[in-house]
């Protein structure tokens, strides 16, 4: 199964900058997307379907052109969960979940989430998200005892290392790179998940977020804030992870993952 997660900040605007045609290209046979900005109904999904994308779930935020996330797939899910059922993380569209069945008998099949986790972009903010994590922790934490296929993708707006940011000692005063965040993220790894790009590659330099000021993606000045986090069970089932970064329709890069299915 290969799967892509996308943060496209719009996805009518990725429309219009050639993402129909990045899609056929790389062919996922499931796509997450965060940051859609958009109600389904203002999204010719005729588009997708024709993409080969049959199979596709809209949960928008309930703010018009804000937030946002979507599964779209080329396999029928057994079920797809709207949401956490928690009114304060829900009405901001940040979480959708479809339960795959096995590919054959005798073997299992995955649950796919489309996580967009809040930025800090304030002193409110930075609260909302920090009350966030924590009751999406708690959240997984009980969703693993019934689900342990579980991968969740997306933008979890966190550099988790020094690795993972451009100027880690600059930018360490700043949401995204709070030692409080970086140390979440590492207990959320701890509690069950792999990092599926740092399980396969542990070099620098490599980020799937820019920012559109100062040149700063000619330059790869840049922070990982992307992941395609799968819960340990499935370890032995991983097959590649990579960043494809020369997919531009965003601020963002799509991040892929392939899994035996």
């Amino acid at each position: 199964m290969k799967i892509i997660s996308y943060n496209v900040n719009g996805i009518r605007a990725a429309l219009n900058k050639g993402f129909i045609d990045w899609l056929k290209s790389a062919n996922p046979d499931v796509l997450c997307l965060q940051e859609i900005k958009a109600m389904k109904e203002q999204v010719d999904v005729q588009l997708f379907e024709d993409a080969g994308y049959k199979y596709h779930y809209w949960f928008s935020a309930q703010k018009k052109g804000y937030s946002g996330v979507a599964i779209l797939s080329k396999i029928k899910p057994d079920h797809v969960e709207y949401g956490t059922g928690i009114p304060s993380m829900d009405f901001e569209g940040r979480n959708i979940r479809a339960d795959f069945p096995p590919s054959a008998p005798g073997k299992e099949g995955v649950s796919v989430m489309s996580l967009y986790l809040p930025s800090g972009t304030n002193d409110a903010r930075l609260q909302h998200k920090f009350d966030y994590m924590d009751m999406f922790q708690a959240y997984v934490d009980d969703l693993k005892t019934r689900i342990p296929n579980l991968i969740i993708l997306g933008d979890y707006n966190i550099c988790h290392e020094e690795i993972d940011i451009h100027n880690p000692k600059g930018l360490s005063n700043v949401s995204g790179f709070l030692p409080v965040e970086r140390k979440w993220i590492g207990n959320f790894l701890n509690s069950g998940f792999i990092d599926s790009f740092r399980h396969f590659n542990k070099e620098p330099d490599h980020y799937t977020w820019w920012s559109y000021r100062a040149n700063s993606r000619a330059r790869n000045k840049g922070w990982r804030l992307d992941y395609a986090l799968v819960n340990a069970p499935l370890q032995e089932r991983l097959k590649r992870s990579v960043i494809l970064s020369d997919a531009v329709h965003s601020d963002h890069c799509p991040i892929l993952l392939e899994i035996e299915h």
